[in-house]
């Protein structure tokens, strides 16, 4: 059983940025996510990384979004900069099979091994 820890998340004015964090206990499949669900919408994939650091991005939050991931630390994080409203929703960090780094499941949730309990993003106009 792999455990995950989201924090930073928190109410910013659209433009501003915010740093997500998600501490995971040993995990020996390297494809880490995150996903985001706002109300009334279904889960969707925001980025991931694979065990060579490669990184898979939605559309929605390329060039503004960075997925990192410290090994040693067992931390993954997403940078995320000039906000939008639409990108209020609750964030998730996920645990995939290490292939899905490299096709496009990594942004299909039903992939998703392990979760996080979400962390609030609220982006204000």
């Amino acid at each position: 059983q792999v455990q995950l820890a989201e924090s930073g998340g928190g109410s910013v004015q659209a433009g501003g940025s915010l740093r997500l964090s998600c501490s995971f206990s040993t995990y020996n499949d390297q494809c880490m996510a995150w996903f985001r669900q706002a109300p009334g919408k279904e889960r969707e994939g925001v980025a991931a990384i694979g065990y060579n650091g490669r990184t898979n991005y939605a559309y929605s939050v390329k060039g503004r979004f960075t997925i990192e991931q410290d090994n040693a630390k067992n931390t993954l994080y997403l940078q995320m900069n000039s906000l939008k409203p639409e990108d209020t929703a609750m964030y998730y960090c996920a645990a995939h099979w290490t292939n899905d780094c490299y096709s496009g499941s990594w942004s299909d949730p039903t992939r998703g091994r392990y979760w996080g309990q979400g962390t609030q993003v609220t982006v204000s106009s």
